[in-house]
């Protein structure tokens, strides 16, 4: 149980900035998490980290000299927001770009991605090394859709050394995913962890049993079991990993047990001595291991194996310096201290002046978005009913924190002294929605209204192909980031639909108005098909049969957003005296 707090929704913040008081000599705080307080060299590769708060000493406690050039730290077992990790990385660059790496889940993928999107057009050279080691996730010929546990360490310890000895991006990225891929780990829980506030776990293992690869918050795992004694856990571990080792792995390898929370220290060397005369019995050669916590879950009762197979790049790698406030490796020289609150303001994007015609198109848009706030609102609990038939219920109230953020900020953009542009309108409402929605929806949400934005620029006339081109990029945002087709039952079955309706309006000859009504019915339409649909994306996958004979909540959300953007555009035109 955590019982440290003053109030639970700011633990996450106040954990940080108490972590970052008493580790000053190593981290600053940056808006969104923590950066290296000491110099690096000029041309240096930025290893940029994160996850959701919770898991210490992941991910913060990584941040240091040989290590992680910065964290991104979002709330209590959720990913930070897109604008979250631009910030932090933007800080961190140091000119030789910037690597992000974190565990592969859904979350955290939608929302780091949209932040190198953002980091890429600026020109700073970005790009993603996921972790993928947990073999109870998934099949050893689908590493892919494998999530991350603490193989971080290894992926995260390999990739800061190769940049703190100097080399480029391509061998930094070549080298984390080397180490990726000879990654392998497995878990088991006793029981779940308290969320700050929480009057019971998250979830609960049967007394007597241990879950067999239990995921860091509960996700599903393989099977339960009795309690084994520590021989046989080692036996079950270990027999379990070395079936799933890589290719050409040798001979050397680095074992790390990692203590999920409430298994203390005395347990884990008693486990890992086990641990070690088994992987000697099999002929393997141990280098330097790692036994402790490293990846937590607040106070889960569980641990980890992670088997990490050498090479000499990488062994040479491994047992280089690292010196940050959980993870000390070797010796490093002092290094000097930086103004870390110059580089963060650097981070803030002045705002353009717009022309007379953006102007005014950003003002309909501040409208729009409120149109969009009032159909979420009406619809929000309908929303969250429908989410909880095969996933966590949560779509409705999730759209709702997004979409009223994004008002928020699109009116506080427009109120400035010289108005704004519709670019500079719906950037700061995605860049709102994105941070405050969190989950899968207000990533793409996010990323396809700065898309809209970005498509619609600040531009002297606007004539109804650049609304085309607008819908053209949030579509595009939608299906790059999130990955998803035609029939995957997610919001891009109404997505798709609507953009064909829409350009085929417009193309012929038709006002906006009018296609927005033609391409709104498209949607709903297509919305209600998803009923038929098993869902092959998203929470809801598990769930699959459930879900079938119900329309997927994102499709249905677009379907009405949508209708309502028609109606209300209709009526702005006839309240100006346009043809609709």
């Amino acid at each position: 149980m955590t019982q440290i707090f003053d109030d639970p929704a700011n633990f996450a913040d106040e954990a940080l900035d108490g972590f970052v008081a008493a580790n000053r000599q190593y981290v600053s705080r940056v808006d969104g998490g923590v950066v290296r307080s000491t110099a690096s060299p000029d041309g240096q590769v930025a290893v940029v980290i994160g996850g959701g708060s919770g898991h210490y000493p992941a991910f913060a406690g990584l941040v240091g000299a040989g290590l992680a050039a910065g964290s991104a730290c979002g709330n209590m077992f959720a990913s930070p927001a897109a604008g979250q990790v631009y910030r932090v990385a933007k800080t961190a660059s140091n000119g030789g770009g910037v690597l992000l790496s974190y565990g592969n889940y859904a979350g955290d993928v939608l929302h780091f991605g949209q932040a190198q999107v953002r980091l890429n057009a600026e020109g700073i050279d970005t790009r993603t090394v996921l972790v993928t080691d947990d073999i109870a996730s998934a099949p050893a010929d689908q590493m892919g859709k494998r999530r991350g546990i603490a193989g971080d360490l290894t992926v995260f310890k390999i990739a800061g050394a190769a940049a703190e000895e100097g080399l480029n991006m391509d061998e930094v990225e070549r080298l984390a995913i080397l180490a990726n891929a000879r990654t392998r780990s497995l878990g088991v829980a006793f029981d779940g962890c308290t969320l700050p506030g929480a009057p019971e776990p998250l979830f609960h293992v049967p007394a007597g049993l241990m879950a067999l690869g239990l995921g860091i918050h509960g996700e599903p795992g393989i099977s339960e079991h009795p309690l084994p004694t520590a021989s046989e856990l080692a036996e079950i571990l270990v027999s379990r990993l070395l079936a799933d080792k890589p290719e050409n792995s040798g001979t050397r390898v680095v074992p790390i047990i990692n203590g999920l929370g409430t298994v203390k220290y005395e347990e884990l060397f008693l486990l890992f001595g086990k641990v070690e005369k088994l992987l000697t019995a099999a002929g393997l050669t141990v280098v330097e291991p790692e036994c402790g916590e490293l990846v937590t879950s607040l106070d889960m009762s569980g641990l980890s194996l992670t088997l990490f197979w050498l090479d000499d790049e990488l062994e040479r790698l491994w047992g280089a310096p690292a010196d940050t406030p959980a993870f000390r490796k070797g010796t490093m020289a002092r290094r000097a201290h930086r103004d870390v609150d110059v580089l963060a303001a650097a981070t803030d994007v002045e705002t353009e002046r717009p022309t007379a015609a953006a102007a005014a198109l950003g003002l309909h848009a501040v409208s729009a978005i409120a149109a969009v706030r009032d159909v979420v609102v009406e619809h929000e609990q309908e929303l969250g009913n429908l989410d909880a038939i095969a996933g966590d219920g949560d779509h409705g109230i999730g759209m709702r924190r997004g979409v009223d953020a994004a008002v928020a900020a699109a009116r506080s953009t427009a109120s400035n002294d010289v108005g704004a542009s519709v670019h500079s309108i719906l950037a700061a409402a995605g860049e709102a929605w994105s941070e405050k929605a969190g989950g899968t929806s207000g990533a793409l949400w996010g990323t396809a209204v700065i898309a809209a934005g970005a498509a619609l620029g600040n531009k002297d006339s606007y004539t109804s192909r650049d609304a085309a081109a607008a819908v053209e990029a949030f579509s595009s945002a939608i299906t790059e980031l999130g990955k998803a087709e035609l029939g995957d039952k997610t919001m891009v079955d109404a997505l798709l639909p609507f953009r064909d309706a829409f350009t085929a309006a417009i193309s012929g000859g038709a006002p906006v108005g009018r296609a927005l009504a033609v391409a709104a019915a498209a949607a709903r339409s297509a919305a209600e098909q998803t009923a038929k649909l098993r869902p092959l994306k998203g929470r809801a996958r598990p769930l699959a049969e459930k879900s079938v004979g119900h329309p997927d909540p994102g499709a249905v959300s677009f379907g009405l957003i949508v209708e309502r953007l028609g109606r209300h555009i209709d009526a702005e035109l006839i309240g100006q005296g346009a043809k609709a």
